[in-house]
């Protein structure tokens, strides 16, 4: 018998555990997106339970959605490393994140921003606040599903830094980090909800912001040019080191300012271009962005 022959079966025998490990990386990425609904689903639950007596659920469901935001950029992260993309994965990963960044949110801002000023205080003033206050979550949970539906139907334009080429861009503010600014306001009050009514009016302006944020062309930073695949400069593991640390011992201000940080970085983007130059054009990606708008 021909010995080429003969190896046949061989090389199939020796091709299945490497199938099996095939099969085995397209899962990783749908159990970080499963642990993202998880977390969806246990801040909603903490929601339920929050009161003024016991402000602790509302932070814990702040938490949980921080912890869904870091879930949700490791299973995109892993999926594109490993080259284990589908298309089951993208449906599955956008379901996750209206549960987990627009209706847990949502829901978040009413109870800590509006339900509890409602139930401790009378009157037509506060009823209306509370009434506004349930339209302002309400758009944040619009435009957030709107936000991913845009994001799906299209490529998702993302517009380059003429001084940085290369750099890549969320067209609009992406839904995971309009639910990360709700949560960590949340945190920074440690779950304490709202009782003064002008309080209750500027975080109602603050949900709507960060709604219309969402839905606009403005651009923010995706962090997806970042390779941790090739080698990193040292000082860039000391600047993460220091960040991961200032986290674990410093959460509630750290993350409060990172989220404020992120989202005036998409305002300053926007004022720069209001304010370049007219003969200078926006770049052809924003052209784009704003069509499809």
């Amino acid at each position: 018998m021909d010995p080429e022959l003969q190896e046949i079966p061989r090389r199939r025998k020796d091709d299945q555990p490497s199938r099996r490990l095939r099969k085995g990386l397209y899962i990783l990425p749908s159990l970080f997106t499963t642990a993202n609904i998880a977390a969806g689903y246990y801040a909603i639950l903490q929601i339920t339970h929050g009161s003024v007596a016991e402000p602790w659920h509302l932070d814990y469901a702040a938490k949980a959605i921080g912890f869904a935001v870091l879930f949700d950029g490791l299973d995109g992260r892993i999926a594109r490393v490993t080259h284990t993309s589908s298309e089951f994965g993208k449906e599955l990963d956008s379901l996750a994140d209206v549960i987990t960044f627009g209706v847990a949110p949502a829901m978040l801002a009413w109870m800590w921003g509006f339900r509890q000023l409602t139930a401790t205080n009378t009157g037509e003033l506060y009823t209306k606040i509370g009434q506004f206050g349930a339209i302002a979550s309400f758009l944040f949970l619009i435009a957030g599903a709107s936000r991913l539906a845009r994001f799906n139907i299209t490529s998702n334009p993302q517009p380059s830094n003429p001084g940085r080429p290369g750099k890549k861009y969320f067209v609009g503010m992406p839904i995971p980090a309009g639910a990360g600014v709700i949560a960590a306001v949340v945190h920074l009050s440690l779950g304490d909800p709202v009782l003064s009514w002008w309080t209750a009016i500027t975080w109602m302006f603050m949900v709507v912001a960060v709604a219309y944020l969402m839905v606009s062309t403005w651009r923010f930073y995706s962090f997806k040019d970042i390779d941790f695949r090739s080698r990193q400069r040292f000082q860039l593991i000391i600047l993460f080191g220091l960040l991961f640390a200032s986290i674990w011992f410093f959460s509630r201000f750290v993350l409060f300012a990172i989220a404020l940080l992120y989202t005036f970085s998409g305002v300053i983007w926007r004022l720069q271009w209001i304010f370049r130059p007219k003969n200078n054009p926006p770049p052809p990606a924003y052209r784009e962005a704003s069509q499809i708008s």
